[in-house]
C-alpha cells in the first residue's frame, strides 16, 4: 500500500518529487535521557522500510535529476547534520550493509576533539550527579534532575533558552552550565578528520555545514559568508575534491537563515542547500532551499504513513499557493 500510494504522490519524470530525510545521531543503544535519536536497531529498521518503498539516491545525483526533471518515482535521499562520531561508528556500517547512500553535513570547527555548545549542555545535565542544577546565574532558574524525564525537561529548557543568544554569549553560558554541573565532559562526540575521509572513501557524500554552527540569521553578511566558506574550504582541502552541498544550521527559513543567506550560498557556487522546513522538493523548488523531513514513528505502518502525509501535505500546500 505504501509503495503504491507513493507512486501516485511521487511520480517519475517532470513531475518528480524528492523526499530528503534528516538525521543527526544514531546511538548504539537507546539513551533514556536524550531519547530523540534512533538507536542502531531502530535506524536499521527505518532504512529497510525506506529502501522497500522509495528509490534512495545519493543527494548530488538526486539534485541533478531534479534539475533535469528526470527523477525516478518515489525518489528519496538520506542526510545527516553536524558530524557526530556515531555517524561513522554506528550509522555508516548499517548504511553500507543495506546499500543506502547518505550525505553527511559537517560543522568543521568541531572535528578532532571539539564539542558543540548544545552537547556541552546535554552532557553536563546527563553527567551532573546532583539532585538539582542551579542556572540562575545565566537567568535560567533551578532545575530538578531526579529522573531521566526531569533531565530531558531541563535539557529542553536550557537549549531553548540559549539557542538564539549571540554565539559568544551562548558558548559562555554553556560553559557556565558545565561549571555548575561540575562533571567531566567527553571530547570524542564528533568525528575526526580521518573518519570524514573514511566516510567519503566508503562512498558517502560530505557537505558543508559552517565552521561553528551559528544561526546565520544572527550574523552579519560578511561573517555568515566566512562561516560557510571556512567549512567548504576545509572539507575541500581535506577530501581533495569539490564540495557542492550545504546545510543551514538549525535550518528554519527566516528564523535561522535569511533570503540573503540563500543568495550567498548561490553566489558561492553550491549545487544545492538543504533546510529543515518540512516538505518535498519538486521542479519548482529553489535548489538553495530544499526541504527535509523525517518521520519519528516506531512502527512500519506509521513510519510509512508519515512519509506519505508529508508528500500529501506538500501537494496541498502547492495547490493552495497556485490557487492564491
Amino acid at each position: 500500500m505504501i509503495r503504491t500510494l507513493a507512486n501516485l504522490l511521487s511520480p517519475a519524470g517532470k513531475n518528480g518529487r524528492l523526499s530528503i530525510l534528516i538525521f543527526h545521531r544514531v546511538v548504539a543503544r537507546r539513551d533514556e535521557v536524550f531519547d530523540g535519536n534512533p538507536d542502531a536497531i531502530a535506524f536499521a529498521q527505518r532504512m529497510r522500510w525506506l529502501r522497500t518503498w522509495f528509490h534512495v539516491l545519493p543527494l548530488d545525483e538526486a539534485v541533478q535529476r531534479l534539475r533535469e526533471r528526470c527523477l525516478p518515482a518515489r525518489a528519496a535521499a538520506v542526510s545527516f547534520d553536524d558530524g557526530y562520531a556515531d555517524n561513522y561508528h554506528v550509522a555508516l556500517p548499517i548504511l553500507q550493509q543495506l546499500g543506502v547512500p547518505a550525505t553527511f553535513f559537517v560543522a568543521t570547527g568541531y572535528l578532532d576533539g571539539g564539542r558543540m555548545w548544545n552537547d556541552t549542555v546535554i552532557e553536563s545535565v546527563r553527567r551532573c550527579g546532583q539532585a538539582t542544577l542551579d542556572l540562575s546565574g545565566i537567568g535560567l532558574g533551578t532545575h530538578d534532575l531526579g529522573s531521566p524525564a526531569a533531565m530531558r525537561r531541563t535539557i529542553t529548557v536550557v537549549l531553548d533558552g540559549l539557542k538564539y543568544r549571540p554565539p559568544g554569549e551562548r558558548s559562555q553560558a554553556a560553559e557556565h552550565v558545565a561549571q555548575v554541573a561540575g562533571c567531566r565532559l567527553p571530547t570524542d562526540l564528533m568525528m575526526t578528520s580521518e573518519q570524514v575521509r573514511a566516510m567519503r572513501r566508503a562512498g558517502m557524500l560530505i557537505g558543508a555545514h559552517t565552521a561553528t554552527h551559528p544561526i546565520l540569521a544572527r550574523l552579519g553578511p560578511d561573517e555568515a559568508r566566512r562561516e560557510v566558506v571556512a567549512s567548504r574550504d576545509f572539507l575541500q582541502d581535506l577530501l581533495q575534491e569539490r564540495v557542492g552541498l550545504f546545510a543551514y544550521p538549525n535550518g528554519r527559513p527566516s528564523m535561522d537563515y535569511r533570503a540573503e543567506d540563500a543568495e550567498c550560498i548561490r553566489s558561492l557556487g553550491f549545487d544545492a542547500a538543504v533546510t529543515t522546513a518540512w516538505g518535498v522538493a519538486d521542479a519548482g523548488s529553489d535548489l538553495m532551499q530544499l526541504p527535509r523531513f523525517t518521520p519519528w514513528d516506531g512502527t512500519r505502518l506509521r513510519f510509512g504513513l508519515r512519509l506519505l502525509r508529508n508528500l500529501l501535505d506538500d501537494s496541498r500546500r502547492a495547490s493552495m499557493q497556485l490557487a492564491g
